[in-house]
């Protein structure tokens, strides 16, 4: 579940309960800000564990700014069911910038990424666009973390998952393109963590001419597979697997 603001989530909360409804999944800590985030999931590979994050925006002070440049302090915590006291936290302040390219989406990402025997990683989803018709810029970011007693620690930074961008005169001239990777657990392992195997598929289409003379050609690359590897600290991202700075 998301709260884009405050507002929202006592909206939402407030009406299930006036309607004597139960929620079946968590419920989101309320944020204020417009432009703060928050998401909650359960945990299927830890029974009765709950994880939640949230993205609070801060303006930058400087002088002659627009409303929307920013940064974002970013929070994660992991919840035993029934408690109000989290188990284990992860803070990063600064960990995404607003700045023409806005936070669009947070989610959290809980599929099998069985890092070890007994360890399993969930991953945070991060989708930044500039929302422009005719030089767009969408990216989706995921980075991996696990727990470590009452700590949480970020094993996988940013690693680029989809992205699209392009240029378009408005009328049929354009040039864009799209990559979408997905990520697989290897049966190697580097440093006691299994490796990732992220593959990768690009899709590339000019459209020419005017009016209804106006032709799309695409070609889609073959898949590329990549292996990560871990270095003892975090998995290594190759240029161009790297999130927008």
């Amino acid at each position: 579940m998301t709260v884009k603001s405050g507002v929202m989530g006592c909206l939402a909360l407030c009406g299930a309960l006036m309607a004597g409804q139960v929620w079946a999944d968590c419920v989101p800590v309320p944020v204020t800000g417009v432009l703060d985030y928050s998401v909650c999931k359960e945990w299927p590979a830890y029974p009765g564990l709950t994880i939640g994050a949230k993205a609070l925006f801060k303006r930058k002070p400087t002088p002659g700014d627009v409303d929307s440049n920013g940064i974002y302090d970013f929070d994660l915590s992991v919840f035993q069911d029934g408690k109000t006291e989290p188990l284990a936290t992860y803070h990063q302040a600064a960990a995404f910038e607003q700045n023409g390219v806005a936070v669009y989406e947070l989610t959290l990402d809980t599929a099998r990424y069985k890092l070890t025997s007994d360890l399993r990683a969930f991953g945070v989803r991060v989708r930044l666009s500039n929302g422009s018709r005719l030089t767009p810029v969408d990216e989706t970011q995921l980075s991996l973390y696990v727990r470590e007693g009452e700590k949480l620690r970020p094993v996988l930074r940013q690693l680029v998952v989809s992205e699209y961008g392009g240029e378009w005169d408005g009328n049929c001239d354009s040039q864009r393109f799209e990559v979408s990777r997905t990520v697989e657990i290897a049966k190697t392992s580097s440093h006691g963590y299994a490796d990732l195997i992220v593959k990768t598929q690009q899709t590339n289409t000019i459209s020419v001419g005017e009016g209804d003379a106006c032709e799309d050609k695409t070609s889609v690359s073959s898949p590329e597979l990549t292996t990560l590897r871990y270095d003892g600290k975090s998995y290594v991202l190759p240029k161009g697997f790297q999130a927008i700075e």
